[in-house]
């Protein structure tokens, strides 16, 4: 990566973090807001259902008009966004207008979070897609961590609504950044070599891609059955504290994180598909890890595992995503798929895991997030397979489109197919 690139990389890092770090420090607040308003555990969850639904929406027109108008306006305007529903929740009179907020906010989410992904993607050497992903899956991981740190400090020794200004507050620096240090938009390579824009069908009809996307819902839906109900069973089984279930769920965003850039460089180097196979296959163990605990120690080392099995897949992932956006000449199409497979899959873990408490179990949510992750590692190897020896795969020689003089665009070449 030229020093151009690096000081996008480094804007691109910032503003990732500011905005995850801004959310983290709301989200696990926002329960307790709305419950001093008066809402039930439906509208509670109406809050947080509301934002998947609405980003799972936009995601798709966001990701491919970035495709076709410039990484940099959406990610401005998505952190603008997020600085102004900061305001909102500072203001909100009733449950009904948090909900209305929680809408607009996954809005902004989705017009922010593929085009910085995909401006990562775009920037990428060819060769070095899995250190450039997972060294920047740091900020991400950095934020979950300190946001729900902060939020809980600025809640405890001020107010809930100094905990909305400060989600505001770092917002508006990514923002600023974004204005100042990205270069215009006329100078992004998706705009300086336009191609035609790629059709929906095709990229769903892609069997890397729909690996790739069935892998995401899988992971992020036993990430939803742990944030969403491991609370609720360690309190129940082991009557743990907060602060002890606090370390559970952080201990596995921690070792993740850690683990990005060294998977990263491991990813440039090894078949990536056999690591994001290897990734699942030890996620789905330590999903069920759980349901074996016989105390602390037991569900502090089935988180420990659960952030290796991430931390080990999803650099290699993003490595197949970011080649495969390269390759289609649709990177932020390709990024908003994954970004709402995330969405989604928060969404139907919660879902699965309540309905199982309900009728057979809280127990058994933990078998049943295990089953479906061997499931979609074994879609997943398929899907790759398949795509492998198909005829609609392509591979980029180069992290940028190859340069050519003004004119029409010219047609895409046929190329191998990704091998990993």
């Amino acid at each position: 990566m030229d020093r151009s690139h690096r000081h996008i990389f480094a804007v691109l890092f910032f503003a990732l973090f500011t905005a995850v770090t801004g959310v983290g420090i709301v989200v696990p607040l926002l329960p307790v807001y709305a419950h001093h308003m008066g809402a039930g555990g439906f509208l509670i969850g109406m809050i947080f259902g509301v934002f998947s639904l609405s980003r799972t929406v936009f995601l798709p027109i966001c990701g491919r008009a970035s495709d076709q108008r410039g990484r940099k306006p959406f990610i401005v305007a998505g952190l603008v966004g997020y600085a102004l529903v900061s305001l909102m929740f500072m203001g909100a009179g009733s449950v009904e207008a948090l909900i209305g907020i929680r809408f607009l906010q996954g809005i902004a989410s989705a017009m922010m979070m593929p085009a910085i992904q995909a401006y990562v993607g775009d920037i990428t050497p060819a060769g070095r897609e899995g250190f450039t992903m997972g060294v920047f899956n740091i900020a991400m991981f950095m934020g979950l961590s300190l946001g729900p740190l902060l939020g809980g400090l600025l809640g405890d020794r001020f107010s809930l609504r100094s905990a909305f200004g400060a989600m505001g507050a770092l917002a508006l620096a990514g923002a600023v950044a974004g204005v100042v240090w990205l270069p215009p938009t006329r100078s992004e390579a998706i705009l300086r070599h336009p191609v035609e824009p790629v059709a929906w069908r095709r990229i769903l009809g892609d069997a890397e891609v729909a690996a790739l996307a069935v892998f995401r819902f899988a992971y992020t839906a036993c990430i939803g059955i742990i944030w969403g109900f491991l609370p609720v069973y360690a309190d129940g089984r082991f009557g743990l504290s907060g602060a002890a279930i606090g370390v559970l769920v952080t201990c596995a965003v921690f070792v993740s994180g850690i683990l990005q850039a060294p998977m990263g460089y491991l990813a440039d180097r090894a078949p990536k598909g056999g690591q994001v196979v290897l990734g699942g296959l030890v996620v789905a163990g330590a999903v069920s890890a759980y349901l074996g605990a016989q105390g602390f120690g037991g569900l502090l080392l089935a988180s420990g595992l659960f952030g290796i099995g991430g931390g080990v897949a999803m650099p290699a992932m993003m490595a197949l995503a970011v080649r495969k956006g390269q390759a289609l000449g649709a990177m932020g199409s390709v990024m908003a798929l994954l970004t709402a497979a995330h969405s989604l899959g928060m969404m139907a873990g919660a879902l699965l895991a309540g309905l199982l408490m309900d009728s057979l179990g809280l127990r058994m949510a933990f078998p049943a997030g295990s089953g479906l992750m061997l499931l979609a590692v074994g879609l997943f190897a398929l899907g790759m397979a398949r795509g492998a020896h198909g005829h609609d795969s392509l591979q980029p020689e180069s992290g940028l489109p190859p340069e050519r003089p003004p004119g029409p665009a010219l047609p895409r070449r046929p190329e191998p197919p990704l091998q990993d």
